[in-house]
């Protein structure tokens, strides 16, 4: 009779939760001064957007953590963030199995969009449904915090704002969703070799006083898109799309001011993005993505065309409200 209960208890546990991993990109980025921790203060708006990963979480017999990803980029061992998260989330919730991660990739690696910090809490969020069991909300934030810097955006999805070292997250107001155009450079830059970067290049005194102009600029951004007042209108008659403002605010992501002379082709990215209509071009993150923000899904559509025309990995896209990023998380479960 043991064995029986001991059976169920793993058939109720053995089924494969599929979950929606989606991108992230960063509206301004400022980078501030070193922090004794190692890290740097940021500032910065996350946005959430259609691309994604797709997440499977299974438990089985067993004990440990299993990741599954054809991408041999894609590390399997525990410095994948998705293993660390699910053993945090074990731990926690004093769960029992071996869990089995399949990553299924269509975001690129170290391209700057949050793949995998996405990856993890999909992980995380796929897990709880397995083991049909519920981490308090400040639970996941912190274990989310302890895995990556831009792991606990994915808890809250939309627009969202970022400060410390991007780990102390805020939910703004959903702006409508934005038409976009995300390129893919096949080159990989790597996060901590920017801030190196950064740090050997760039670190000039005042840094709080550049913070405090993102700051400036990111407030007159957001009161004016929050507060009710007359938008302007476009030229056929329209009010813009509040995220196309930010040319306006001047937002900028200042890590473009040393990958852009490390990788040239990226500031040539960027500058494609304009010319094909973007009405905003930035990378994301440390990159290597960068993306357009569109006045209409048309002018996005025809403009991932044309880029691709010139050799590079171009995908028109929407930018995703918090209540659309949660009802599209979960894909299946079977």
């Amino acid at each position: 009779m043991a064995q029986r209960r001991t059976r169920m208890t793993y058939n109720l546990a053995a089924m494969t939760v599929q979950v929606r991993s989606y991108a992230k990109i960063n509206l301004g980025l400022r980078i501030g001064a070193a922090r004794p921790d190692g890290f740097h203060e940021l500032l910065t708006v996350y946005q959430t957007i259609g691309l994604h990963d797709v997440i499977r979480v299974s438990v089985e017999r067993g004990s440990g953590v299993e990741i599954q990803c054809t991408d041999p980029r894609v590390p399997n061992d525990a410095s994948n963030t998705c293993y660390r998260v699910v053993e945090k989330v074990m731990q926690a919730l004093r769960g029992k199995g071996r869990v089995v991660i399949d990553i299924e990739k269509r975001l690129p690696v170290q391209g700057g969009l949050g793949g995998a910090s996405s990856n993890a809490v999909a992980a995380l969020l796929g897990l709880e449904r397995v083991l049909k069991k519920t981490l308090p909300a400040a639970e996941r934030l912190r274990i989310a915090a302890e895995v990556g810097s831009d792991v606990p955006l994915f808890l809250v999805g939309g627009t969202v704002l970022g400060v410390g070292r991007g780990e102390q997250v805020y939910p703004l107001e959903d702006l409508l969703a934005s038409p976009c155009v995300v390129v893919t450079p096949e080159v990989g830059v790597s996060t901590p070799k920017a801030f190196a970067e950064w740090d050997r290049k760039l670190t000039m005194p005042g840094a709080s006083d550049r913070m405090g102009e993102l700051g400036r600029g990111l407030s007159a951004w957001l009161s004016e898109s929050y507060s009710g007042a007359p938008r302007q209108v476009s030229t056929r008659g329209r009010a813009e799309n509040p995220l196309l403002e930010l040319v306006r605010a001047g937002i900028k992501n200042d890590f473009e001011q040393v990958v852009f002379p490390e990788y040239p082709e990226l500031s040539e990215v960027k500058s494609a993005l304009e010319r094909a209509g973007a009405k905003y071009a930035s990378l994301s993150g440390s990159g290597s993505a960068l993306y357009g923000l569109f006045a209409s899904k048309e002018t996005a559509r025809m403009a991932a065309a044309r880029l691709r025309k010139r050799g590079w990995v171009a995908q028109a896209t929407v930018t995703l409200t918090r209540r659309e990023y949660w009802k599209k998380f979960l894909v299946s479960r079977f």
